[in-house]
């Protein structure tokens, strides 16, 4: 049987290292109000859909949502921002009258 080879390159660590001064801080919000500008939706698993019949407006599913993908027009529910939507259920499992269900997809 025919032996592999591999390439080994040998890497001086104290090259590599970063003093702390270097490594970016995480989680630092460095311009304010940019969520805008990431749309997270794409990796959600599920996503909440709107029976109309049900749904009487009270608006708590937009005051409870952590991304603001509640979409209001002339004070109602409109609809979802599933650019930004991550499928968290919140606002199925606030709403009074269980017209928000969480669907595959």
């Amino acid at each position: 049987m025919p032996q592999a080879t591999y390439a080994v390159k040998k890497v001086n660590m104290a090259e590599q290292k970063k003093s702390w001064k270097e490594i970016p801080i995480g989680g630092k919000i460095t311009e304010a109000g940019n969520a805008e500008q990431y749309n997270t939706g794409s990796w959600r698993t599920f996503r909440p859909e709107k029976n109309k019949i049900k749904c009487i407006n009270c608006l708590q599913c937009w005051i409870f949502c952590p991304d603001s993908s509640i979409k209001v027009e002339d004070g109602k529910m409109a609809g979802f921002d599933y650019e930004h939507c991550k499928g968290c259920g919140i606002c199925a499992s606030i709403c009074p009258v269980k017209c928000i269900d969480m669907v595959k997809g």
